[in-house]
């Protein structure tokens, strides 16, 4: 008899079980490299992006370790902290802890989980029970440890997920806190999207003899995701955004701002508009986020808007559109952005309002991702006539009138900007948002699966 593709990764029947439960039938490719490494115990560096299945990577193995450990006793004595996970925001701390109840479901573990802005005092309720599996985000981990509710003695795993995010957000001086406090013997896991220098003299310090593995190239965005640019005078952003998702009869829509007023701006035109939307930033208080997501996730909200920082692990399936109504400061980010859309095997659209002051930031985007994206004027939001030139590039967009012939000589039929290696563009420091929270949503077939956000000291 064959062996089912996760029986092949030597998981335990309890852990084989509950992925059956699931639903899910093979694992991902992230999946079949980093849960056997997990396994033989190896310190891992993973580069994976939200969406590829990292999660059960060292969800199950740290589960399949601590399954001998397992106690039926309700004594908190049995069941110590023996598992770590650390996490930049609440949203994806309960995301996380979620996973684990959900593969955990045959065994007798314990999971919980502490963020900012929640009851301290639930918390602390919680964990004097005893729990094996603990999963935080830094602030409110230190807030624990000074209070003596949470002790570390006997933690044998670590895991950084999201660490490069941890770090845009300022929680290095707490991880490094966090470590101190550790069992020096442990095994150490690192999730990652993107590498900078700063994650990797982390990782040097942190890590030991580290496996280390990367699915699909980095900076490289969604094979089945078309990319289309909408050059627009900066004034006529927001009409054209209107314009598109009502022409277009666009129903679920996730559009993307640089900074949470221009989120609570945009939201708020687009309903004198006519158009059901919300925004998702750190501003906003937990009861609003979670409203805001229900109501994405109910059909209820057309467009949903969010900044970078508050919708890093936004995972949705089957999210036809994402919208740059401002083009990101970070070009990374761009390839973030769109990894929302395109997923599971379905096609999804990255659309773009660039104006002429965005070119810059723009090229750094195009020689990221090593393409030039299609222009596409809209008949009545196009540019001035002498500022649409540096967008266009040198090629017509549907739609452009064609001027009079000239003497001038014809442009190369590539832009010789794309044979220059990429080079990052210094982006001013983000502000990190403070205090979002998100309640633990009920898992959906082919709707939100999860949203995170947040900012430093949750």
């Amino acid at each position: 008899m064959n062996r089912s593709p996760f029986e092949q990764l030597q998981l335990i029947p309890p852990l084989l079980a509950a992925v059956a439960d699931l639903g899910y039938e093979k694992p991902t490719p992230v999946q079949e490299q980093g849960i056997p490494l997990v396994l033989a115990g190896r310190d891992l560096m993973a580069g994976a992006q939200t969406g590829t299945g990292k999660t059960a990577v060292f969800a199950l193995p740290i589960l399949q370790r601590l399954a001998p450990l397992a106690s039926a006793s309700a004594s908190p004595a049995r069941h110590p902290v023996r598992a770590l996970i650390l996490t930049p925001t609440r949203e994806l701390a309960i995301q996380v802890e979620e996973s684990f109840r959900g593969y955990g479901k045959h065994l007798p573990l314990r999971s919980a989980v502490v963020y900012g802005g929640a009851d301290m005092d639930a918390q602390i309720r919680q964990l004097r029970k005893g729990v094996e599996i603990l999963v935080a985000t830094p602030g409110r981990l230190l807030d624990h440890v000074r209070n003596r509710t949470v002790m570390f003695g006997q933690v044998s795993v670590l895991t950084l997920d999201e660490a490069d995010r941890m770090l845009d957000m300022g929680f290095l001086p707490d991880i490094k806190r966090i470590l101190a406090l550790l069992p020096p013997v442990r095994q150490n896991l690192m999730f990652s999207a993107t590498f900078p220098e700063e994650i990797r003299t982390l990782a040097r310090t942190l890590l030991r003899d580290p496996a280390e593995i990367q699915i699909a190239a980095r900076n490289a965005p969604a094979e089945l995701v078309s990319h289309v640019l909408h050059p627009v005078a900066r004034e006529k952003k927001r009409e054209l955004l209107a314009y598109l998702v009502q022409t277009r009869g666009l129903r679920q829509v996730l559009v993307f701002t640089g900074t949470r007023i221009g989120a609570n701006r945009l939201a708020h035109q687009l309903r004198r508009d006519h158009i059901h939307a919300d925004a998702i930033h750190g501003d906003r208080t937990q009861a609003e986020r979670l409203a805001a997501l229900e109501d994405f996730k109910a059909g209820k909200t057309t467009v949903l808007v969010a900044t970078d920082v508050a919708s890093r692990g936004l995972d949705i399936e089957g999210l036809p559109q994402v919208i740059n109504f401002d083009i990101p400061r970070s070009p990374e980010d761009y390839v973030h952005r769109i990894g929302r859309t395109g997923r599971a095997g379905l096609t999804g659209e990255a659309i773009s309002l660039v104006a002429p002051e965005d070119a810059e930031a723009l090229a750094a985007v195009e020689r990221l991702i090593k393409r030039r994206i299609e222009r596409v004027l809209v008949p009545g939001f196009e540019p001035r006539a002498g500022s649409v030139a540096g967008l266009m590039g040198s090629r017509r967009a549907r739609g452009e009138r064609r001027g009079p012939a000239t003497s001038e000589p014809r442009r190369p039929a590539a832009d010789p900007i794309f044979s220059k290696p990429y080079e990052p563009v210094q982006a001013p420091a983000a502000v990190p948002e403070k205090k979002p929270e998100l309640q633990p949503a009920r898992r959906r077939e082919r709707q939100v699966a999860a949203l995170l956000g947040g900012g430093k000291r949750s």
